[in-house]
């Protein structure tokens, strides 16, 4: 089922209802809860020592009271059955689902909803074995620096990658002047190799022109030749 809004913008670590006689200012060490009533002796040392452990791995949080002051809430120290484990599951399912939580990629909404999921996990497990839940919490605590340590790693690269940019853009502006200078070299080499092809082109076609005048005389000059001889031998023969 699902729930309100409201209830699907609480947190997913179950907490006690706030202490209505304690406001923050007048609360005192963070460790220990100001209970109306205390359990009794013969279980007050171990129902102490979990207080103790789940104040310190999930410390209490301050909401607003009823007459606006502010109090402190402490996590709760009752024990989960399981259905209160699979009811769990089923209100993750729902908040990432109504505040539109990426399923793949980097999601701040998925990461916050999956770290109050693993810390309700952790608060019902101390509950049961606070040794089991202490070394979840030292679990907990490594993922946290092992992200922290790559968002240092990924800002750093950013900075990085925009100093470089800068430091590119600043050489490329040094680099225009020369850059106008080699177009306007390139232009005038083209325009060079343009006036030699053209004077190449010319050159050739007055070596064809010579090449066919000199053809046509040498042609010209040798059927005169020819005539000249064939008359010359006919005027001979006549002769005797």
């Amino acid at each position: 089922m699902v729930g309100s809004s409201h209830d699907l913008l609480e947190s997913l670590v179950k907490y006690d209802p706030p202490n209505e006689g304690q406001d923050l200012a007048a609360s005192g060490p963070l460790s220990t809860k100001g209970r109306s009533k205390l359990p009794p002796v013969e279980k007050a040392p171990q129902l102490t020592q979990i207080d103790e452990i789940l104040n310190a791995i999930l410390p209490p949080r301050e909401v607003d009271g009823e007459d606006g002051k502010s109090q402190l809430q402490y996590v709760s120290a009752q024990p989960s059955t399981r259905l209160d484990v699979i009811n769990l599951q089923e209100q993750l399912d729902q908040r990432l689902q109504y505040r539109q939580a990426r399923e793949t990629g980097i999601c701040p909404i998925r990461e916050e909803l999956y770290a109050q999921t693993f810390d309700e996990l952790i608060r019902e497990v101390t509950i049961d074995c606070p040794e089991r839940g202490l070394l979840l919490l030292r679990v907990r605590d490594e993922i946290r620096m092992t992200i922290a340590a790559y968002q240092t790693l990924y800002e750093s690269s950013v900075a990085f990658g925009t100093r470089k940019s800068l430091q590119a853009e600043q050489g490329k502006a040094g680099l225009e002047p020369k850059i106008g200078g080699l177009e306007t070299e390139k232009r005038d080499l083209e325009r060079q190799v343009q006036e030699l092809k053209l004077k190449c082109e010319n050159i050739e076609k007055r070596y064809s022109e010579q090449r066919w005048v000199h053809t046509h005389v040498h042609t010209h000059v040798h059927a005169h030749v020819h005539t000249l001889r064939t008359s010359t031998v006919s005027t001979h023969i006549d002769m005797k």
